[in-house]
């Protein structure tokens, strides 16, 4: 986020994941449930070992939820790291698990830099009161998916799908019927 807004809004976003319920699943009192594996679980909590290890500082999380209730299944608390820079594997890695990595940026070219400086780019979310800074930034930044002012709402028929080394092709549309489709071609020439 913007250097000049960089603490506030990190404060901001630790007591929001601070309050997310973890639970059962199908609890409508529930934000967060477990992850769908042991093998899932551990992936996660290798990247946060890895971020502590490599200088991120560890706002929130990290590890299992605290309870008797989590140490049975695959739970991974919700995790918040700041001052997290495109040199850090967690910067570079993509988690899948609940683990959010918050870095620094003072202006638009370091931040779409920041942004496009990882091998990944499955989404991304822009978020400002300035719609054609937005669209701009959009523009620029090389993910499959971007949301603004927004995040990880998908709506029926709109393709959902990465760039670069997140994934291959589009789910969720058109594109994903045509996936399962193969062409063939017979040429007749006629004399």
């Amino acid at each position: 986020m913007h250097e000049d807004i960089y603490d506030r809004v990190l404060k901001a976003v630790v007591e929001r994941v601070a309050a997310l319920r973890i639970g059962d699943p199908l609890s409508d009192e529930t934000d967060v449930g477990p992850v769908n594996s042991e093998l899932h679980m551990q992936r996660i909590l290798a990247h946060c070992a890895n971020a502590d290890a490599d200088g991120a500082r560890r706002m929130l999380g990290g590890g299992r939820p605290e309870g008797e209730q989590f140490r049975k299944g695959y739970w991974v608390a919700p995790t918040v790291y700041a001052d997290v820079t495109p040199e850090l594997r967690l910067w570079q890695q993509e988690v899948f698990g609940p683990v959010m990595a918050i870095g620094r940026w003072r202006d638009f070219e370091e931040a779409v830099a920041m942004a496009n400086s990882t091998e990944y780019g499955l989404t991304a979310a822009v978020w400002t009161h300035d719609i054609n800074a937005a669209l701009k930034m959009a523009r620029r930044i090389r993910s499959g998916h971007i949301w603004i002012n927004g995040s990880s709402m998908h709506f029926l028929g709109v393709p959902f799908g990465g760039m670069k080394s997140s994934g291959v092709g589009r789910e969720e549309g058109r594109d994903e019927l045509l996936s399962y489709t193969e062409s063939k071609t017979i040429n007749i020439m006629l004399s």
